[in-house]
């Protein structure tokens, strides 16, 4: 939708205000503004025809206009659109220490993306949620199967994007180091480079015929192998700064914040959810912003999410993802979202190298 110049400052006026106040804003208000010089006569005018179209609402009787879905669809993607053409160009958040946190190596990705979602909900006042590295084009990466007790040996399972997984199998025959070194060595060349779907029946075929009498270990290692890729597949959620949602009295009234904490704690059916959002032209890549009814899920009709993807590289990914009421301070989400890609950028580029 267009409009001229006059109606779009008055529109980002209403949004911006009721982005700081969460109160209905009126033209009294507006006219107060140094950065606008019109008339309160021209100001009512303006606003009556944006209500008009949709862009804002008048609540209740004699009280002031609220931005609709609409309307801050407008303004986000005049936003999105204005920062696109722009540079890019170092930015300053002194109060988001990711930097910090992904500059002290943390082996385990999980300890990261748990830490992550505490700075991004401390940093912006809303809640986040990041959902774990996963990817459906997952390949098997390394093998290595180590000695442990009598009976049992520990198989470490690595996929793209080193994600790991240690299975405990209990064996029904003892075997010996040298053994387990060979066994190594097959199941490496046999299976490393692998997905799922490409373990077939030709490859267990020959994995096994190679292993001779220790059939029964690399059975067990091919369960733990199948166990770890459907695991993968069901990636965890990490959520942080649920309790923000009562900063918004939007969000709280009736039945609204127990609706919203249940969904935050149905993390799995959040994940997904939030997970499978796309631009428009299906892009996962960029930052994305949904609001009200955009949102695949019922109990967030009054919130809006921001989204961006992660990636740890050979195509496994994760999205984070920013949630807060209709009137959240988009500008900051934004600029926070891409400071944050840009340090996992780095950490991750380095770690490859």
């Amino acid at each position: 939708m267009e409009l001229d110049e006059r109606k779009r400052e008055i529109l980002y006026a209403i949004i911006e205000n009721y982005q700081e106040t969460g109160e209905p804003v009126g033209s009294r208000t507006i006219s107060k503004l140094e950065k606008l010089k019109f008339s309160p006569a021209t100001i009512r005018n303006e606003m009556a025809d944006l209500e008009e179209m949709g862009l804002i609402v008048q609540p209740h009787t004699s009280a002031g206009r609220i931005p609709t879905d609409k309307g801050y669809r407008l303004y986000v993607d005049k936003m999105l659109a204005e920062q696109a053409k722009e540079p890019e160009k170092a930015r300053d958040l002194p109060a988001l220490p990711m930097q910090d946190l992904l500059s002290r190596r943390i082996d385990r990705v999980e300890e990261m993306l748990m830490k992550m979602a505490q700075i991004l909900a401390a940093n912006t006042n809303y809640t986040t949620m990041v959902t774990g590295p996963h990817s459906r084009k997952s390949k098997l990466k390394f093998l290595q199967l180590s000695p442990m007790d009598k009976g049992r040996i520990l198989a470490v399972v690595v996929l793209s994007g080193d994600i790991v997984k240690n299975n405990i199998l209990n064996l029904d025959e003892e075997i010996e180091n040298s053994e387990l070194m060979e066994l190594n060595f097959i199941l490496n060349k046999r299976l490393t480079g692998l997905s799922l779907e490409e373990i077939n029946l030709s490859v267990i075929a020959d994995l096994k015929n190679e292993a001779g009498t220790h059939m029964e270990v690399v059975s067990k290692v091919l369960d733990a192998v199948a166990e770890t890729f459907s695991k993968e597949d069901s990636y965890p959620v990490y959520t942080s700064g649920a309790p923000n949602i009562f900063r918004y009295p939007e969000l709280t009234g009736g039945d609204r914040a127990s609706e919203l904490i249940s969904t935050l704690e149905e993390k799995k059916e959040l994940g997904s959810a939030i997970g499978s959002l796309t631009s428009e032209n299906g892009s996962k890549q960029d930052i994305q912003v949904y609001i009200g009814d955009e949102v695949p899920v019922d109990s967030m009709k009054d919130c809006s999410v921001v989204t961006a993807t992660y990636s740890l590289g050979d195509g496994v990914q994760g999205k984070i993802g920013i949630i807060g009421p209709k009137r959240m301070n988009y500008q900051k989400v934004v600029e926070t979202l891409k400071e944050t890609m840009s340090h996992l950028d780095g950490i991750f580029l380095k770690t490859e190298e």
